[in-house]
This record gives C-alpha cells, structure tokens and sequence, in this order.
C-alpha cells in the first residue's frame, strides 16, 4: 500500500499472492486489490477489471471491489459493463454505503447522457444520504436540468453544497455546471477551473477515473470562451 510506483505495487502484490502461507479472505482481496491499482494505473483495463471480478468473488467488501471492477470497466469503454456493477455495488453495499453507491452510479449515467436513469439514482442517493446529501442533491439537480426538468430552490441548492465540506473536490464539477445552467459565468468558470486545476495534479488513478468529469468541464470552460 506504502508502494511509490505502479509497478513496486504490482510486485509486493504478487509476492504476497504467490507466499506458501495460508492466506485469509481478507488480505486476499487486500492483495488483489492493490494488484487492481497497479493495472489501472497503468490503463491495463481489462486486467484490471479481471482481477477485481476474481477479488468479488471472495466475498470481501464486495461492493467496494464492485466498484473498481465498474471503474476499470468505464475506463475501457464498457458503460454496461460498468452500470451492472454499480448497481451490484448498491444492492450488495451496507445502509451507510448505499448512497454513495447511488450517486456513482447516477453520475456515471448522467456522462452518458441517460438522463432519465440519472435521475432514478440521483434520487435514491439524495433521500439516503446523510454529509454528502448536499452534493447528491445538487447533481440530482444538474441532471434534472440536463433532461429538460425544472428545478426549484436552485440558488439554496448551490448555496448548500457551496458552504458544504463536499463541495470541495468533486463538488467543485457539480458546482461549475449547475452555475453554468443558472447562468452564473463567473462562479462557474472558478469552480470548473479549481476543478481542473485540483484533478489534473492529483493521483493518476483519480485522473483516470474522472476522464468524463474532465472532457465535459473543459468543453464548459470552452464555451465560456468562445461566448
């Protein structure tokens, strides 16, 4: 987990998979999943999703390892592939999981422009959810919005997740496009360029895994431009 380079991960991985010793559930999927990041960090996204399927299958956080097996599945053009695993992350996921789970799987649906489905999940992670409730209840409106819905209290909805800890990080995206939808040029170009600016220096497995997220923020940023 201390391991500075995808390939040093891969390596203690392995070595810790290949040792004679019994191993129990959970340091298996331990092991398996740090062998995950290392083939995601290297965009090996098939591999990657192999070994999150064979973590699954050992009944350990599977939700989480459903999770990766939908983010190794999105990062190589599978959309389905990773909309079945959210949604097996949802169903499999405790009660203090479930939202957030909701809320990947709405968002990853709103990139796709599937905004009807967007907001089916949205909603269930915005009813559910408890400290991220102000930033699940801002995208649900992001995504009403894109689906020609109206949107009510939408100035308290940005003010919400604003002032929230949530707002920070990927609420900073949330922020950008709900502020372009209401007009508001000037806070939507600092969210969507503290968005940019925040993702492009971070870890590359976040980089990787908010590709969408990044393409659309720069296209919104485009156009703010050429207006």
């Amino acid at each position: 987990m201390a391991a500075r380079t995808p390939a040093s991960r891969a390596r203690f991985a392995r070595l810790g998979l290949s040792s004679r010793a019994p191993l129990d559930r959970t340091t298996h999927a331990m092991l398996l999943r740090q062998l995950y990041l290392a083939l995601f960090e290297r965009r090996r996204f098939g591999e990657a999703r192999a070994i999150a399927v064979q973590a699954i299958e050992l009944g350990v956080l599977a939700d989480v390892l459903h999770q990766d097996a939908a983010r190794a599945s999105l990062a190589g053009g599978d959309l389905e592939g990773a909309v079945t695993h959210l949604r097996a992350a949802a169903r499999r996921g405790p009660a203090s999981r479930r939202p957030f789970h909701q809320w990947t799987l709405g968002s990853t649906l709103f990139l796709a422009a599937r905004y009807g489905e967007a907001v089916a999940a949205l909603t269930r992670a915005a009813r559910w959810g408890t400290t991220e409730k102000p930033l699940y209840r801002a995208h649900l409106a992001l995504a009403k919005i894109a689906g020609g819905e109206e949107v009510e209290d939408l100035p308290a909805t940005l003010h919400d997740l604003a002032e929230a800890p949530c707002g920070q990080g990927y609420g900073r995206f949330v922020l950008g496009q709900l502020s372009y939808a209401a007009g508001e040029r000037a806070a939507a170009r600092r969210y969507l360029e503290a968005f940019v600016k925040r993702t492009s220096a971070g870890r590359s497995t976040l980089g990787i895994a908010l590709e969408g997220e990044m393409r659309m923020a720069r296209a919104t940023l485009a156009k703010m431009t050429s207006n």
